[in-house]
Protein backbone atom coordinates (compact mmCIF):
# COMPACT_ATOMS: atom_id res chain seq x y z
CA UNK A 1 0.00 0.00 0.00
CA UNK A 2 1.11 3.52 -1.28
CA UNK A 3 2.05 5.74 1.91
CA UNK A 4 1.00 8.75 -0.31
CA UNK A 5 -2.16 10.05 -1.23
CA UNK A 6 -3.94 13.39 -2.31
CA UNK A 7 -4.99 16.54 -0.66
CA UNK A 8 -6.80 18.36 -3.88
CA UNK A 9 -4.32 18.05 -5.89
CA UNK A 10 -1.26 18.01 -3.69
CA UNK A 11 0.46 14.35 -2.71
CA UNK A 12 0.77 14.03 0.82
CA UNK A 13 1.55 11.53 3.31
CA UNK A 14 -1.05 9.11 4.24
CA UNK A 15 -0.93 9.78 8.17
CA UNK A 16 -0.94 14.02 7.17
CA UNK A 17 -4.16 14.01 5.28
CA UNK A 18 -6.47 13.65 7.88
CA UNK A 19 -4.77 16.20 9.89
CA UNK A 20 -4.72 18.96 7.27
CA UNK A 21 -8.70 17.84 6.37
CA UNK A 22 -9.59 18.90 9.92
CA UNK A 23 -7.88 22.09 9.27
CA UNK A 24 -9.72 23.03 6.08
CA UNK A 25 -13.15 22.11 8.60
CA UNK A 26 -11.85 23.84 12.03
CA UNK A 27 -12.05 26.87 9.93
CA UNK A 28 -14.55 26.96 7.86
CA UNK A 29 -17.14 25.27 10.39
CA UNK A 30 -18.61 28.28 11.82
CA UNK A 31 -19.60 29.97 8.41
CA UNK A 32 -19.96 26.08 6.73
CA UNK A 33 -23.92 26.37 6.39
CA UNK A 34 -23.62 29.74 4.90
CA UNK A 35 -21.04 28.94 2.49
CA UNK A 36 -23.34 25.69 1.48
CA UNK A 37 -26.17 27.82 0.65
CA UNK A 38 -24.12 30.45 -1.51
CA UNK A 39 -22.23 27.81 -3.02
CA UNK A 40 -25.41 25.79 -4.81
CA UNK A 41 -27.82 28.45 -4.38
CA UNK A 42 -29.69 26.31 -1.43
CA UNK A 43 -30.19 23.34 -3.50
CA UNK A 44 -27.65 21.03 -0.95
CA UNK A 45 -30.84 20.94 0.69
CA UNK A 46 -33.09 19.38 -1.98
CA UNK A 47 -29.74 16.69 -2.59
CA UNK A 48 -29.82 16.16 1.17
CA UNK A 49 -33.54 15.80 0.86
CA UNK A 50 -33.65 13.17 -1.70
CA UNK A 51 -30.46 11.24 -0.47
CA UNK A 52 -32.55 10.58 3.06
CA UNK A 53 -36.04 10.23 1.18
CA UNK A 54 -34.55 7.49 -0.95
CA UNK A 55 -33.14 5.38 1.90
CA UNK A 56 -37.25 4.85 2.62
CA UNK A 57 -36.53 5.16 6.74
CA UNK A 58 -39.59 4.84 8.78
CA UNK A 59 -40.18 5.29 12.54
CA UNK A 60 -38.56 3.32 15.37
CA UNK A 61 -35.60 2.55 12.58
CA UNK A 62 -31.84 3.46 13.35
CA UNK A 63 -29.40 5.19 11.27
CA UNK A 64 -26.21 6.39 11.88
CA UNK A 65 -24.83 9.50 9.79
CA UNK A 66 -21.09 9.73 9.25
CA UNK A 67 -19.15 12.92 8.59
CA UNK A 68 -22.70 14.37 9.62
CA UNK A 69 -21.02 17.93 10.14
CA UNK A 70 -23.83 20.50 11.06
CA UNK A 71 -26.46 18.12 11.19
CA UNK A 72 -28.58 18.47 8.49
CA UNK A 73 -29.62 14.71 7.24
CA UNK A 74 -29.61 13.69 10.98
CA UNK A 75 -32.44 16.30 11.37
CA UNK A 76 -33.90 14.76 8.12
CA UNK A 77 -33.85 11.35 9.46
CA UNK A 78 -34.71 12.13 13.17
CA UNK A 79 -37.91 14.14 12.35
CA UNK A 80 -38.44 10.05 9.86
CA UNK A 81 -37.40 7.90 12.25
CA UNK A 82 -39.24 9.99 14.83
CA UNK A 83 -38.95 9.30 18.84
CA UNK A 84 -39.30 5.50 18.76
CA UNK A 85 -36.27 5.49 16.33
CA UNK A 86 -32.68 6.55 17.00
CA UNK A 87 -30.17 8.59 14.85
CA UNK A 88 -26.41 9.02 15.66
CA UNK A 89 -24.58 12.19 14.60
CA UNK A 90 -20.71 11.76 14.11
CA UNK A 91 -17.69 13.67 12.48
CA UNK A 92 -14.30 13.24 12.61
CA UNK A 93 -13.76 17.35 13.25
CA UNK A 94 -14.96 18.11 16.68
CA UNK A 95 -15.56 21.55 15.42
CA UNK A 96 -18.23 20.74 12.92
CA UNK A 97 -19.87 18.16 15.42
CA UNK A 98 -20.69 20.74 18.34
CA UNK A 99 -21.94 23.13 15.70
CA UNK A 100 -24.27 20.40 14.16
CA UNK A 101 -24.83 19.09 18.16
CA UNK A 102 -26.00 22.37 18.95
CA UNK A 103 -28.31 23.38 15.91
CA UNK A 104 -29.75 19.93 16.55
CA UNK A 105 -31.05 20.61 20.09
CA UNK A 106 -31.86 24.30 18.72
CA UNK A 107 -34.42 22.48 16.58
CA UNK A 108 -35.38 20.09 19.50
CA UNK A 109 -33.96 17.40 18.37
CA UNK A 110 -32.14 15.40 21.00
CA UNK A 111 -29.45 13.33 18.82
CA UNK A 112 -26.25 11.55 20.26
CA UNK A 113 -23.51 12.81 19.10
CA UNK A 114 -20.34 10.93 18.27
CA UNK A 115 -16.54 12.16 17.71
CA UNK A 116 -14.88 9.40 15.48
CA UNK A 117 -13.58 8.21 12.36
CA UNK A 118 -15.28 6.70 10.12
CA UNK A 119 -12.43 4.33 8.63
CA UNK A 120 -12.97 2.69 12.44
CA UNK A 121 -16.56 2.87 13.48
CA UNK A 122 -16.87 2.24 17.20
CA UNK A 123 -20.49 0.46 16.69
CA UNK A 124 -21.38 -3.48 16.66
CA UNK A 125 -22.02 -5.31 13.55
CA UNK A 126 -25.40 -4.99 12.14
CA UNK A 127 -26.61 -2.17 14.66
CA UNK A 128 -28.50 0.59 12.01
CA UNK A 129 -30.89 0.04 9.19
CA UNK A 130 -29.31 3.20 7.30
CA UNK A 131 -25.33 4.79 7.20
CA UNK A 132 -25.18 7.95 5.51
CA UNK A 133 -22.69 10.46 4.43
CA UNK A 134 -23.11 13.41 2.66
CA UNK A 135 -20.57 15.10 1.35
CA UNK A 136 -17.52 13.59 3.29
CA UNK A 137 -16.60 10.67 1.90
CA UNK A 138 -13.98 12.51 -0.56
CA UNK A 139 -12.07 13.52 2.30
CA UNK A 140 -11.80 10.41 3.85
CA UNK A 141 -8.24 8.99 3.54
CA UNK A 142 -8.79 4.91 3.17
CA UNK A 143 -12.26 5.30 0.95
CA UNK A 144 -12.64 1.62 0.80
CA UNK A 145 -11.90 1.09 4.69
CA UNK A 146 -14.93 3.47 5.09
CA UNK A 147 -17.31 1.89 2.53
CA UNK A 148 -16.17 -1.80 4.26
CA UNK A 149 -17.45 -0.41 7.89
CA UNK A 150 -20.72 1.26 6.48
CA UNK A 151 -21.43 -2.13 5.02
CA UNK A 152 -20.11 -3.84 8.58
CA UNK A 153 -22.50 -2.04 10.68
CA UNK A 154 -25.29 -1.96 8.90
CA UNK A 155 -28.31 -4.95 9.59
CA UNK A 156 -29.22 -7.42 6.63
CA UNK A 157 -31.99 -5.36 4.72
CA UNK A 158 -30.06 -1.99 5.46
CA UNK A 159 -28.98 -0.15 3.42
CA UNK A 160 -26.19 3.06 2.69
CA UNK A 161 -26.49 6.13 0.87
CA UNK A 162 -23.18 8.22 0.02
CA UNK A 163 -24.22 12.07 -1.30
CA UNK A 164 -21.12 13.51 -2.58
CA UNK A 165 -20.05 15.36 -6.22
CA UNK A 166 -19.20 13.71 -8.37
CA UNK A 167 -18.47 13.47 -12.51
CA UNK A 168 -20.97 16.44 -14.20
CA UNK A 169 -22.19 16.00 -17.99
CA UNK A 170 -19.06 16.49 -20.11
CA UNK A 171 -20.80 19.81 -22.15
CA UNK A 172 -21.10 21.24 -19.19
CA UNK A 173 -17.49 20.89 -17.67
CA UNK A 174 -15.83 24.03 -18.69
CA UNK A 175 -18.48 26.32 -16.76
CA UNK A 176 -18.46 23.94 -13.94
CA UNK A 177 -14.57 24.36 -13.42
CA UNK A 178 -14.36 27.80 -14.26
CA UNK A 179 -17.24 28.66 -11.17
CA UNK A 180 -15.07 25.79 -8.82
CA UNK A 181 -11.64 27.34 -9.61
CA UNK A 182 -12.36 31.01 -9.68
CA UNK A 183 -15.84 32.20 -7.94
CA UNK A 184 -15.39 29.38 -4.92
CA UNK A 185 -11.83 30.57 -3.67
CA UNK A 186 -13.30 33.91 -4.01
CA UNK A 187 -16.18 33.23 -1.98
CA UNK A 188 -14.75 31.52 0.61
CA UNK A 189 -12.31 34.85 0.76
CA UNK A 190 -15.35 37.16 1.30
CA UNK A 191 -17.41 35.17 3.72
CA UNK A 192 -15.21 32.68 5.35
CA UNK A 193 -12.08 34.47 5.29
CA UNK A 194 -10.51 31.58 3.63
CA UNK A 195 -10.12 30.94 0.26
CA UNK A 196 -7.26 28.15 0.95
CA UNK A 197 -10.03 25.88 2.22
CA UNK A 198 -12.28 26.42 -0.81
CA UNK A 199 -9.78 25.78 -3.36
CA UNK A 200 -9.10 22.40 -1.26
CA UNK A 201 -12.44 21.67 -1.74
CA UNK A 202 -13.05 22.36 -5.53
CA UNK A 203 -9.52 20.24 -5.98
CA UNK A 204 -11.37 17.14 -3.66
CA UNK A 205 -14.24 16.98 -6.24
CA UNK A 206 -11.84 16.39 -8.87
CA UNK A 207 -10.14 13.55 -7.53
CA UNK A 208 -12.85 11.88 -5.91
CA UNK A 209 -14.13 8.80 -8.03
CA UNK A 210 -16.79 9.02 -10.89
CA UNK A 211 -19.73 7.40 -10.17
CA UNK A 212 -19.18 4.21 -11.89
CA UNK A 213 -16.09 3.84 -9.83
CA UNK A 214 -17.32 4.38 -7.04
CA UNK A 215 -20.43 1.99 -7.80
CA UNK A 216 -17.92 -0.35 -8.43
CA UNK A 217 -15.86 0.28 -4.91
CA UNK A 218 -19.21 0.10 -3.12
CA UNK A 219 -19.62 -3.64 -4.71
CA UNK A 220 -15.91 -4.45 -3.78
CA UNK A 221 -16.82 -3.46 0.06
CA UNK A 222 -19.33 -6.05 -0.04
CA UNK A 223 -22.65 -4.13 -1.23
CA UNK A 224 -25.00 -6.80 -2.32
CA UNK A 225 -26.44 -4.01 -5.35
CA UNK A 226 -25.67 -0.67 -5.70
CA UNK A 227 -27.94 1.71 -7.24
CA UNK A 228 -26.63 5.20 -8.73
CA UNK A 229 -28.93 8.50 -9.22
CA UNK A 230 -27.29 11.68 -11.09
CA UNK A 231 -28.71 15.00 -9.70
CA UNK A 232 -27.64 18.43 -11.69
CA UNK A 233 -26.42 16.93 -14.52
CA UNK A 234 -24.18 14.61 -12.43
CA UNK A 235 -22.14 17.11 -10.76
CA UNK A 236 -23.82 15.43 -7.60
CA UNK A 237 -24.43 11.91 -7.06
CA UNK A 238 -26.59 9.68 -4.76
CA UNK A 239 -24.98 5.72 -4.23
CA UNK A 240 -27.61 3.68 -2.20
CA UNK A 241 -25.87 0.08 -1.14
CA UNK A 242 -27.93 -2.57 -0.06
CA UNK A 243 -26.80 -5.12 2.33
CA UNK A 244 -29.03 -8.53 2.07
Amino acid sequence: MSDRTHFGFEQVAVDEKAQRVRGVFDSVAGRYDLMNDLMSAGLHRLWKRFAVNATGMRAGMRVLDLAGGTGDLARLFADRVGPSGEVVLTDINGAMLAVGRDRLLDAGRVVPAVQCDAEKLPFPDGRFDCVSIAFGLRNVTRKEDALAEMRRVLKPGGVAVVLEFSKVWRPLAPAYDWYSFNVLPRLGRLVAKDDASYRYLAESIRMHPDQATLKSMMEQAGFDRVEVHNLAAGAVAVHLGYRY
